[in-house]
């Protein structure tokens, strides 16, 4: 019945062959893969982070006591708060080591993971890759994070500008907040230049990470489908997680789980979309086929009896049997 179907519906054919193709190469196992080292390469981005909270705080008194006086407040403890205040200046104070070696640790983890995501996508290909030496490709992992990096920030100013907070304020600026269905209309939009921002992100992840060379324009279609399936994932997402956080066990173990978990199926619907532009019979003819395997030639040796002596053998068994049979009618 599928087969039908598939033969019916090219669209369905296409789909059918994708989740074979994410299947046969172990796209779950990959997924889990990616989400491990991405939670790994998130350590050294804190401690980034940190740094530069550091150095903000450093230089803004105010802002440092008013923190200070909200983690006093917090705390039920007056020796409790004392020691987390105490905490939070020696963190302060180890700002610049702690920037250095979360940079250093960030460079080192974020080429694992590209490493990794790219071998990852590759392998939904199905494809034969050169082999490069070392050097050459952590450079090719190198400009390939640079490249994401760079879309990850163009991807971020289009939601930020067409974000919904900032339009808001726009609007009520320039006192059109009173206009009916407005806000409708601001939502549709926002949720427009979402998509748009994520499909130019998608595309280029799909098109320039795996070890695959093919036209950017072939990867739009599976970076639209990753950026629809994308948007709607981290709306229900943001409702589980919310809904999770409410309780003491899930604000204790809700915010690494909640990661571990949308790392994870953000990996898996990366990996389907890979698949699907794999696939697609326009990128056919960018597949490299494996090798096949070395023929390996191995005679067979038999070893044939003598033609004289069987024929030495028949003669003697055929005189036997003539004098046999002349010394029964003699005996007769």
């Amino acid at each position: 019945m599928l087969d039908k179907y598939r033969q019916r519906w090219p669209w369905f054919d296409h789909v059918m062959a994708a989740a074979t193709r994410y299947q046969d190469k172990k796209g779950d196992y990959y997924g889990a893969g990616i989400t491990y080292f991405s939670v790994f390469a998130l350590f050294p981005l804190a401690m980034v982070a940190f740094s530069i909270g550091g150095y903000v705080l450093v230089n803004d008194a105010d802002l440092l006591a008013d923190i200070k006086q909200q983690i006093s407040k917090a705390m039920a403890n007056p020796e409790m708060a004392t020691t987390v205040n105490q905490l939070l200046d020696k963190a302060i104070s180890s700002r610049g080591t702690v920037g250095v070696i979360g940079l250093l640790g960030g460079v080192w983890a974020g080429l694992g993971w590209v490493g990794n995501v790219r071998a990852a996508l590759t392998e939904m290909w199905d494809s034969e890759t050169p082999d490069e030496n070392f050097v050459k490709t952590k450079l090719g992992d190198l400009v390939a994070l640079i490249g994401l990096f760079a879309a990850i920030v163009v991807c971020s100013a289009l939601i930020a500008v067409g974000s919904s907070p900032l339009t808001k304020r726009l609007i009520e600026n320039a006192g059109l907040g009173d206009v009916p269905g407005l806000r409708f209309l601001v939502s549709a939009v926002t949720l427009l230049i979402t998509v748009f921002a994520t499909w130019v992100l998608w595309t280029f992840v799909i098109a320039r990470l795996p070890r695959v060379a093919f036209p950017w324009k072939n990867a739009m279609r599976a970076g639209l489908l990753m950026a629809v399936a994308f948007t709607i994932f981290t709306q229900f997402a943001t409702l589980i997680i919310g809904a999770t956080m409410r309780s003491p066990a899930g604000a204790t173990f809700g915010p690494i789980l909640g990661i571990m978990l949308f790392i994870y199926f953000t990996a898996r619907m990366l990996l389907f979309s890979t698949a699907w532009a794999a696939t697609d019979p326009r990128n056919q003819k960018y597949v490299i086929p494996a090798a096949p395997d070395p023929v390996v030639i191995s005679p067979v040796v038999r070893q044939e009896s003598d033609p004289g002596r069987a024929v030495a053998a028949g003669a003697a068994g055929l005189a036997a049997g003539i004098g046999l049979g002349a010394l029964f009618r003699r005996r007769r």
